[in-house]
């Protein structure tokens, strides 16, 4: 056998080097053929983003996989781009909160886990079991990347995976800070804190008390008593378990619920922002409370509390008076009030802090030994310095220019190490006395002579005070005291990044341990250097050039803590093997409890939930989520569910059956046979937060069986409908093939229902009452549009009704009502004409109304026929008589004429039903000639209407008199009182001529007028959509109701119906394409009038009313038992709109008075409507006025507006739209207003020298100029021109402000030359200007007066709605409840 070499020299047979280059052919062609396959295969994109730590939270992973891949190799090839080990971390879904992680080993493709091939999956790299993934060595991540096999290294991964120190390489950045460095939990070895919402305030103290060592030692040392306080409201109690988790724990962060729930916080406070300095005052206050009586009672005070001196001496005798202060912090002022340069440095700043002033001039103090006012030196000395010093920059401010807080982030220094020896007396003058001093009081206060301080603190107090820095004899000792004792290290510094509105709060902390330096920002700790600290000095640097502003205005330094540098006080942390026996206790509850913790998130993430329903037997339709483990059988889910949904007792276990439903389409999917003992995470796809599909616990009874579904069956809901009694039965289900034929479907029905399925034909509603007949007998049911769920109507009947077409046939009228049938509910009104009882035998019925739903038939037809009969003769009785009104009435007045003409119109209408006599006799007793009989009896031209002692003589009167409130009454003011119509509404014996309804002859044909008299015909264009209305007839006067009809039917409403009243109300059956004007007119037997005198209002949510107008609309925005009201009252016509009218009275404490409703139309002339509205006025508010003496004007919520002239023509000059709201003024002169280029302004003096306002009084401009203005307040008020001074008033009309706040308040004079112009913009009439004349003083008033005053214009300006001066925001003030909730009574705090 020949050899050849092979790669390592030896020698091997030819045939075994063939064989091996074939396989490695094969290889290389297999690979190649999964690269392809790989590449046609759908590939699903997902963008990673990593949120582990504060470095990597901005930063996404891409990875775009073949969606074959499998969920353990997705984590792999997460884990090789990101550097982590894998199995340390947890991907979870990103579009949710709550989303269960994916499983790390799972083998199912990401296809089958719920990945969307060609969309974007979004995910989230989180911790597991709250510690961070564990970054890949050099080496591992190399036998990582080694570890995989040649396809995976060439799997379609999007970007190149990057390198193994992707984890923490970089920098990480943002606008407000750097860090130099992120590194993990393990590396740090901190814990960070979960931020509640706006919380950060809080962690950044909390990790600060943390990291002091005396602090915390303290705390430890502290013991907790069960048995006399809850734990939940025990505040040391939960810090204490709050530090044993922040140096125990392994989480990365942890909550601080708990604590927050101990201060007696709520969620809200949560979203609360405070300042960190407030917060640490309040914590110490409550710390202290709750540490009384015990060893820990004066710990804040040893460690945080010092004491200073505030004294002030005279210069003449040295005589000084002083008194003793403590504080727990220091502020420090940034930059000096007025001054424009802020103090460079801390030490700078301390200087100034105990600068004293000189008290000269007016200042002067009075000395008690010299007994008279001198001039004096007033500061603060330090006497005792804390152990731990806290020093609060001041940086927020007041601006006074903007009245608005800002915040200061000029630049401060402060250095690491504090030398406070300087800072112990700046005086060094010698007081001319060298007497001793003493202490004078027992309150810590006292006076005494030079500069020798009383020695009342001895150097006891140095031990739990601090240092003791008093005074000693002499100026030498102090300055001889080694200066070690003096110097303080800083260790903390809390930053504020952001503005005076809000901001973010974070702490840099140095660990007394090994010095470094950390980062602890909410959740993130991270190590920091001494250029980070530096970072945080506020203002800019020269290094940060272009961007040093936006730097300035985010990040500096707020709070720094300093500790004394003594190494006999200076303490360790406690090491967990120190700890005291009842913290080791807590220890061990910690962590027992965190295992209980992630024990119960394992349960969870295993844990499958999905909705659950049930055809319950008693309590129909039930929903709930059923929660099973998903190593549960499904024999133990269903019994879960049984209990779940209460059946036990009502049905037997053995009878219910889980099956998978399709809640939205009502679908059952299908059923799980021979299942019984598989796992439901198996059956259900696995963990996942939700599902596409439900699950519905199917029950049975006994004698049945249960039907199998079977997954690719679609499910049918068949209607019967019998032709006969016009009924649609209930649905009952079937299910089929979609490959089925409809003959087969056919045969499928028959099966279920009985029917012949020979005559059977079959409509399938594909979408809403969208009608489809199955007629092709071999056609498929995919092929004719069926779904997972479908509805269709079956009939089987010998009818002939088969023949005709599907259109045109009784099954399509009957499917297509039943489609558009809606129920509605309609209440009556309570005064019309006639009970509903006569009403309801009246009913006006169509002629498929005979054969309602239900099959039922009356004597409907008999009431039909009397109906069309009367009417018929009312009509022509009608026509008859006005006839002969037009003969007698040729020679009368001129509106006489026009009225007569309008009611020829009536000729041209065909509504035979609509005068129908719903109160008459003729649906009860009485009979038709005789009510003939008395309107032929009747003399002619005699109606009501002509009677004008008898105008309100009626029902309607009656009903506005009962009611009020006129903008609200049931039966509308405007009703038949208009110039528009003269129809009167009377009872049955009110006048002598009255048809079957109520109407006089004259009130029938007026009211059915067309706009003859406007003398075209158009369609009106209004200012909004619903703001006009249509015509009830179109243009041959042939009413629109009876061009196509549509069914109506309605019947006295029961009381299980509505919480109406069943005595007034109806259910009505209608067709919901019905426009308004049909449904108003079929309406018209049951409300006694006709549909012109009536208002349709539709109710909505909270019983809110509005009108329905528009009569050309239908009612397809109406659904089931939606509430309408029926009140009475004359209808809108086209281009007509409804109009509240008020009267401006601008010099009463109520400027605006509702006074009616009333009727303006499109064309109107504004004189026409006032000629109108006055006699309407005069009636029913009882104002006589005259025409040239009011005027109607703009009304914009409270305040007046644009003046209309008598010319102005509405919709034409005036914007008119519905529910259009106008004021009525009462003018004492006659109207001054005559173009539309004058101004009319409404001007009122102020007098400083008696501290009053006085009337409006009325100026009207002919142009824009201020100097007329002037010269027009100088006329009215003799005010000498160069004295007067103005100002526009702010607000709403009228413009009340405070007499006390006036003078200052208001811009007066301003510089402009014209009204039109910044800051007047003056444009419109209305508009309230303030004059007074500058050379007035104001009044002197004492405190008293000053204080009466107030109260005066605080009641004044609260009756009138006005605030007495501008507030701001009120933020919430920062409180800790002892008792572990807000006090019951507000004064204890």
């Amino acid at each position: 056998m020949e050899m050849v070499p092979s790669e390592e020299n030896q020698f091997v047979p030819k045939e075994d080097v063939f064989w091996s280059c074939r396989q490695s052919i094969f290889d290389e062609m297999k690979r190649i053929s999964q690269i392809h396959n790989a590449a046609e295969e759908p590939r699903v994109l997902c963008i990673i983003q990593d949120i582990t730590s504060a470095k990597t939270v901005n930063e996404r992973l891409t990875l775009n996989l073949p969606a074959s891949t499998t969920l353990s190799k997705l984590h792999e090839d997460v884990a090789h781009k990101a550097g982590y080990v894998n199995g340390t971390f947890d991907l979870a879904w990103g579009n949710t909160q709550d989303m269960a992680p994916l499983d790390h080993s799972s083998e199912m493709s990401l296809s089958e886990s719920g990945f969307e091939p060609g969309k974007k999956n979004f995910l989230q790299l989180t911790d597991k079991d709250g510690e961070q993934p564990q970054v890949a060595s050099d080496e591992s991540g190399t036998a990582d990347s080694s570890g995989l096999d040649d396809s995976s290294q060439e799997r379609f991964i999007g970007p190149l995976p990057r390198d193994s120190t992707a984890g923490c390489s970089g920098d990480y950045s943002s606008p407000s800070y750097s860090y130099s460095s992120i590194l993990n939990k393990s590396d740090t070895g901190y814990v960070g804190l979960v931020n509640q919402a706006m919380t950060c305030y809080l962690n950044s103290l909390l990790q600060t008390l943390f990291m002091t060592p005396e602090f915390r030692n303290a705390l430890y040392n502290w013991e907790f008593e069960e048995s006399e306080e809850d734990p939940v409201t025990s505040i040391p109690y939960q810090l204490q378990r709050l530090f044993v988790l922040l140096q125990t724990s392994k989480k990365r962060a942890i909550e601080t619920t708990d604590v927050t729930r101990s201060f007696g916080w709520d969620s809200s406070e949560a979203w609360q922002q405070h300042d960190v300095q407030e917060l640490c005052r309040v914590m110490f206050d409550a710390l202290e409370q709750k540490w009384k009586q015990t060893e820990q009672a004066d710990l804040i005070n040893q460690l945080y509390q010092g004491k200073l001196k505030d004294y002030v001496r005279c210069l003449e005798c040295g005589y000084e008076s002083w008194r003793i202060d403590t504080y727990l912090d220091i502020p420090l002022v940034i930059r000096p009030f007025g001054a424009s340069q802020a103090y460079g440095s801390v030490e700078e700043a301390l200087q100034a802090f105990i600068q004293p002033e000189t008290l000269d001039g007016p200042n002067q103090y009075f000395c008690e030994r010299c007994k008279k006012k001198c001039d004096a030196r007033k500061g603060l000395r330090f006497l005792h310095f804390p152990y731990l010093l806290t020093l609060q920059l001041k940086r927020f401010d007041f601006d006074y220019t903007t009245m608005h807080r800002i915040k200061l982030n000029d630049r401060m220094t402060f250095p690491e190490e504090l030398d406070m020896s300087p800072f112990i007396d700046v005086e060094d003058e010698k007081s001319p006395q060298t007497e001793s001093c003493t202490d004078s009081g027992a309150e810590n206060e006292g006076s005494c002579h030079s500069d020798q301080m009383s020695n009342d603190f001895s150097t006891d107090d140095c031990v739990d005070e601090g240092i003791c820095l008093d005074s000693t004899s002499s100026s030498t000792e102090r300055v001889l005291k080694p200066k070690s004792l003096l110097t303080f290290e800083l260790f903390s510094v809390m930053v504020h990044s952001g503005s005076a509105a809000g901001g973010h709060y974070y702490a840099c902390i140095k660990s007394f341990t090994d010095g470094q330096w950390y980062s602890f920002n909410d959740q993130h700790v991270s190590k920091i250097t001494q250029d980070d600290i530096r970072k945080t000095y506020g203002g800019s640097s020269g290094s940060r050039g272009y961007y040093s502003s936006a730097f300035a205005s985010s990040t500096n330094a707020y709070m720094l803590i300093y500790r004394l540098k003594d190494p006999s006080r200076n303490a360790k942390y406690l090491a967990v093997e120190d700890f005291p026996e009842h913290i080791k206790s807590l220890v061990q509850k910690e962590k027992e409890s965190e295992e209980q913790e992630k024990r119960q998130r394992e349960i969870e993430r295993n844990t499958c939930k999905i909705k659950l329903f049930c055809m319950h037997p008693v309590k129909m339709m039930m929903e709930s989520k059923l929660e099973v483990h998903k190593d549960k059988t499904l024999r133990e889910a269903t019994e879960m569910a049984y209990k779940l949904m209460e059946l036990e007792g009502v049905v037997s276990l053995d009878c219910c059956r889980l099956v998978k439903y399709d809640e939205f389409h009502e679908y059952l999917e299908c059923s799980y046979e021979g299942e019984e003992d598989t796992p439901m995470g198996l059956l259900l796809g696995g963990v996942k937060s939700s599902y596409m599909f439900d699950l519905l616990l199917e029950t049975r009874k006994p004698e049945q069986v249960f039907q199998p579904y079977k997954p690719g069956e679609v499910m049918v809901k068949v209607h019967v409908v019998d032709l006969k009694t016009e009924t649609i039965a209930s649905p009952v289900s079937v299910r089929a093939y979609l490959n089925q034929t409809i003959t087969e479907f056919k045969q499928l029905i028959a099966q279920a229902t009985g029917l012949s399925a020979e005559a059977m034909r079959v409509v399938l509603e594909r979408c809403y009452n969208d009608l489809r007949l199955l007629y092709v007998p071999n056609k498929t049911l995919k092929a004719e549009g069926f779904f997972r769920s479908n509805k269709v109507f079956v009939e089987s009947s010998e009818l002939t009704d088969h023949q005709v077409a599907f259109t045109d046939s009784l099954l399509w009228k009957l499917l297509d009502r039943h489609g558009n049938t809606i129920r509605l509910l309609v209440l009556l009104p309570e005064q019309s004409p006639g009970t509903l009882a006569n009403r309801t035998l009246c009913q006006k019925v169509g002629s498929d109304s005979d054969a309602p739903f239900d099959g039922s038939k009356g004597n409907r037809k008999s009431v039909e026929a009397i109906l069309e009969e009367s009417t018929e003769k009312l009509k022509n009785l009608s026509l008859q008589q006005q006839q002969q009104q037009q003969q007698q009435q040729q020679g009368s007045s001129t509106s006489d004429s026009q009225k007569s003409s309008d009611a020829s119109d009536f000729e041209h209408i065909e509504s035979p039903t609509q005068e129908a006599d719903s109160n008459s006799s003729l649906c009860v007793a009485a009979d038709n000639r005789e009510l003939e009989n008395r309107i032929r009896a009747t003399p002619a031209g005699s109606g009501g209407a002509s009677d004008p002692e008898n105008h309100f003589a009626c029902e309607e009167r009656s009903d506005s008199e009962v009611n009020n409130d006129r903008s609200t009454s049931s039966v509308d003011s405007d009703i038949l009182s208009s110039s528009h119509s003269s129809d009167t509404l009377c009872n049955a014996d009110s006048g002598p001529i009255q048809l079957a309804n109520g109407l006089d002859s004259h009130s029938i044909t007026s009211s059915r007028r067309s706009k003859a008299h406007e003398g075209k015909k158009e369609t009106w264009d209004t200012a909004e959509e619903d703001s006009g209305t249509d015509s009830e007839y179109d243009d041959n006067g042939k009413s629109k109701a009876e061009a196509q009809y549509l069914y109506f039917r309605a019947e006295p409403c029961s009381q299980d119906d509505s919480a109406w009243d069943a005595q007034k109300c109806l259910v009505v059956h209608v067709d919901k394409r019905i426009t308004l004007a049909a449904f108003k007119q079929n309406l018209e037997p049951y409300v006694g009038v006709t549909s012109t005198q009536f208002k349709v209002f539709r109710v909505y949510a909270n019983n809110q009313e509005f009108e329905s107008v528009r009569l050309n609309e239908t009612l397809s925005s109406f659904s089931d038992d939606n509430k309408i009201t029926i009140r009475l009252g004359r209808a809108l016509k086209k281009g007509e709109y409804r109009v509240k009218v008020y009267q401006l009275l601008v010099n009463e404490p109520e400027p605006c008075k509702f006074l009616v409703d009333t009727v303006f139309a499109k064309g109107m002339t504004v004189r026409q409507s006032k000629e109108e509205l006055l006699p309407q006025l005069k009636e029913q508010c009882k104002l006589d006025l005259s025409i040239d003496r009011v005027r109607l004007r703009k009304k914009t919520w409270k305040n007046p507006g644009t003046v209309f002239l008598d010319y102005h023509v509405y919709e034409e000059d005036i914007s008119i739209s519905s529910n259009w709201e106008v004021f009525l003024e009462v003018l004492n002169e006659p109207e001054k207003m005559k173009s539309m280029s004058q101004l009319a302004v409404l001007t009122r003096r102020w007098s400083p020298a008696t501290m009053k306002l006085g009337p409006f009084q009325e100026v009207i401009l002919e142009s824009s100029s201020v100097e007329e203005l002037k010269e027009k307040l100088s006329e009215i008020s003799e005010i000498p021109l160069e004295n007067l001074e103005f100002a526009k008033g702010r607000g709403t009309f009228p413009c009340d402000i405070s007499v006390l706040e006036i003078h200052q308040d208001l811009d007066w004079n301003p510089k402009v030359s014209t009204l039109n112009v910044w800051p007047l913009y003056i444009c419109d009439d209305g508009a309230v200007v303030f004059y007074r004349d500058s050379t007035e003083e104001p009044l002197e008033l004492s405190e008293d007066e000053r204080n009466e005053l107030m109260k005066k214009e605080s009641s004044r300006l609260l009756k009138t709605g006005h605030r007495v001066s501008y507030s701001p925001r009120k933020e919430k003030a920062l409180k800790i409840y002892l008792d572990g909730g807000p006090a019951k009574d507000p004064g204890q705090d």
